[in-house]
């Protein structure tokens, strides 16, 4: 990838107070009426769940999880998008623990382990965002219980891009809300490379959307995956365009 972890983490920390206006204490549009619902379905929150939400942005899934009765460890790499975080959901300070770690590294993200293992684990339109997603699939396995979950929404990698490339993983900057101080780092990854990386780091993948926003109801702009932790499956079970034909 072009772009590395400390050129998103500038950019991010950039358009943090921005971000956290603009999303509030509800989120936008696009969040409420495209990616959270699927979400919510596929990670079916139960009142005893202790919930990894993965780059968590201002907290305000964090929040909508423990308004329904779970308790979470949400994590963003951005200092000023915690501390913004912390201050707009104080009134779950006994449900929601706010860190700050790198989704990129395996030694952040292990400092993660608490006491009990997560029930599962979330991150909504983030995945795109992340540099390197090998050690996040990797560590998010060992942190949550056998048959556990972990729901992830991020944009459809075979409509949403601003390049011609598809195949080839690569990086650009893109902006995510119009008027946002600074552009920030887009990671491409096809589909085939986003599954297979789920199936070597031990998840089966049982749950799948792609949705849509605005007038084209054709041209989805997101894809909500559900992968469950389970045994390593063999390489040859690893998907590829050709076994697809």
């Amino acid at each position: 990838m072009k772009y590395s972890v400390e050129d998103s983490l500038l950019a991010w920390e950039a358009n943090a107070v921005f971000w956290d206006q603009a999303m509030g204490d509800h989120s936008n549009e696009f969040h409420r009426k495209t990616v959270r619902p699927k979400v919510t379905e596929l990670l079916d929150i139960q009142p005893d769940d202790y919930v990894l939400d993965v780059a968590c942005g201002n907290g305000n899934y964090s929040a909508f999880l423990a308004e329904h009765g779970a308790n979470v460890v949400a994590f963003d790499y951005s200092p000023k998008m915690i501390d913004l975080a912390k201050k707009r959901q104080s009134r779950f300070s006994d449900k929601i623990e706010f860190c700050l770690a790198d989704a990129t590294s395996k030694e952040s993200l292990m400092l993660l382990k608490r006491r009990k293992p997560f029930t599962k684990a979330v991150s909504n339109m983030a995945i795109m965002d992340i540099a390197e997603i090998q050690d996040l699939f990797s560590c998010v396995n060992q942190l949550i219980v056998d048959d556990g979950i972990f729901v992830f929404a991020t944009q459809h990698p075979c409509f949403v891009t601003l390049t011609e490339k598809y195949m080839t993983p690569h990086s650009y900057y893109g902006e995510a809300i119009e008027g946002q101080p600074q552009k920030q780092c887009y990671y491409h990854r096809s589909m085939q490379e986003i599954f297979n990386i789920c199936f070597q780091n031990g998840f089966i993948i049982d749950g799948f959307y792609e949705e849509c926003f605005g007038a084209n109801r054709e041209i989805p702009a997101v894809i909500i995956v559900r992968a469950r932790k389970t045994k390593a499956l063999p390489k040859t079970s690893l998907l590829s365009t050709s076994s697809l034909l």
